[in-house]
């Protein structure tokens, strides 16, 4: 009985999403099970700084599909996520079209991340040793903009160690364009928030999120890239409003 309940809850999953859950529970069962794979696969498939060495640029896609071992609770989350929002909406939109919006979400929060990355690297890069050398800010930027200009050595390969080190993974961006694609099919439909037994419509809540999201960035107090997830929703809500104009946000022609 168990297994024709779960064989049955299994084929009700619409196939883009099906299958996008499926990889990335696989990615990340290697990584927990062989961690000496889990370094690896986060260097390969990582989105990586666009000038540092370990970029490639199939890395814009297979980042989405990796999440750390040591928070499983990252890649429940997004997986549940989109199972929720995102089964309703390939129902509605189809598959190829749900494909692609998920991929342009996702491809979208990998260019505002490396966008935020080229503005801000250098001078988190420069308060960072600051710090550790104690000394100002200031002085720092001489020392470092001097030793560039002079082509030191090891300034650069430590630069070169630092551009690597910035590395995102995850499919927060694109599920967070999937939860702005809900929100406008169906704007005024209800949803609770763990622990607050209100209803919100999701209109609102996406609002929210978005708020929440730019304030989270623009103060850096954690590692999360709260710029991506907000590159997802950029991206998403412009073919969203496309879709909308041309009057096909609940379907039919795609473009």
């Amino acid at each position: 009985m168990f297994r024709n309940r779960l064989s049955g809850f299994a084929a009700s999953i619409p196939p883009v999403t099906k299958n996008l859950i499926i990889i990335n529970f696989i990615i990340w069962v290697v990584e927990a099970v062989f961690p000496r794979f889990s370094e690896t696969i986060v260097n390969v498939l990582g989105l990586h700084f666009v000038s540092a060495s370990g970029f490639n640029p199939i890395q814009i896609v297979t980042y989405l599909f990796v999440h750390s071992p040591s928070t499983p609770f990252h890649v429940f989350f997004n997986m549940f996520t989109l199972w929720m929002f995102g089964s309703l909406l390939e129902r509605i939109w189809g598959s190829k079209r749900f494909f692609v919006f998920y991929f342009i979400c996702g491809i979208g929060a990998a260019i505002v991340q490396e966008a935020v990355w080229a503005a801000t690297w250098m001078n988190d890069y420069v308060d960072s040793i600051a710090k550790m050398n104690g000394i100002t800010t200031a002085h720092m930027r001489e020392v470092v903009d001097a030793a560039i200009a002079n082509g030191n050595a090891d300034f650069l390969s430590a630069i070169g160690q630092y551009k690597n080190s910035m590395v995102t993974i995850g499919a927060s961006g694109a599920v967070f364009g999937i939860i702005l694609g809900f929100a406008f099919v169906f704007p005024d439909r209800p949803l609770y928030l763990f622990f607050i037994p209100v209803p919100i419509k999701a209109k609102y809540m996406m609002i929210g999120y978005g708020v929440i999201e730019f304030f989270l960035g623009v103060a850096g107090t954690d590692m999360v890239a709260h710029f991506a997830h907000l590159g997802g929703m950029i991206f998403g809500l412009a073919i969203l409003l496309y879709w909308k104009k041309k009057g096909t946000l609940r379907g039919g022609s795609f473009y």
